[in-house]
């Protein structure tokens, strides 16, 4: 009888993840050193963003990124695996590959949502603030959710180059994302124009909704629509991606 999910695996990929210094350094370390480089640090910081400060947007945005990260990395180390045999093992147990898919997917969710605790909780120690306590828990929810995304495009990542170095890559990625999707520092003019075509700024956009409904620092606002346009078309482009590192990795067998 086939497992859905299993708990044991979940446990040794947390603890195999928590012992891995690359992920605690990217999913972890990273987006807390950002939004104290970002945010807290700034002379900005208590400067009023729509219903909330500026720590608290840098705060979000932060999460997004972290949360991006892991969903990316640790889907696309789960789509090498399977590649490297890991389902003629799974062949022999009891869990399903769509188990060990599910159980790799809550182990990456995990640990976004473990990097954006600890995020809000820097932000709330050094004075990120919001008018409603709602917005705090409105913008992690939509992180959450939302990153799922990324996970595609881990797991096409993953299946199309099939190798160690497809979590770096995919990590890489999504840093590059980040920087030119108005994810880091807010962007104005032509940078502006070009992000708002990038993978990264719907999701970002989203993520900072219930404090600047749609806002710009720079000036001027963001429809709903547009931003929710550009996260659903950005996953019907990373599940293409998924369907190209299916037939890809099919053909390397």
């Amino acid at each position: 009888m086939s497992t859905l999910v299993s708990p044991a695996m979940y446990r040794i990929e947390g603890l195999r993840q928590l012992r891995n210094p690359y992920t605690l350094a990217f999913t972890l370390a990273m987006p807390f050193a950002m939004y104290l480089l970002f945010g807290a640090s700034m002379d900005y910081a208590s400067q009023s963003v729509g219903h909330a400060n500026a720590s608290f947007y840098v705060m979000v945005s932060m999460g997004a990124y972290g949360t991006a990260t892991a969903m990316s990395s640790l889907c696309s180390l789960a789509a090498s695996e399977v590649g490297q045999g890991w389902g003629r093992q799974l062949a022999l147990t009891p869990l399903s590959t769509a188990g060990y898919a599910l159980t790799k997917v809550l182990s990456a969710m995990s640990f976004a949502a473990l990097s954006v605790l600890i995020v809000y909780i820097a932000g709330y120690v050094t004075g990120a603030a919001a008018d409603d306590v709602w917005r705090w828990f409105a913008s992690a929810a939509i992180t959450l959710v939302l990153g799922l995304v990324y996970g595609l495009f881990g797991l096409g990542v993953g299946l199309a180059f099939n190798s160690d170095s497809a979590a770096a890559l995919a990590s890489i990625s999504i840093t590059f994302f980040g920087f030119f999707g108005n994810v880091f520092v807010p962007l104005s003019g032509v940078m502006l124009d070009i992000a708002k075509w990038t993978p990264m700024y719907g999701y970002a956009a989203l993520v900072r909704w219930p404090a600047t409904g749609g806002a710009l620092v720079a000036g001027g606002s963001d429809p709903l629509w547009a931003v929710v346009l550009n996260v659903v078309v950005w996953g019907a482009l990373f599940a293409l991606l998924v369907r190209f590192g299916v037939v890809r990795s099919r053909r390397r067998r």
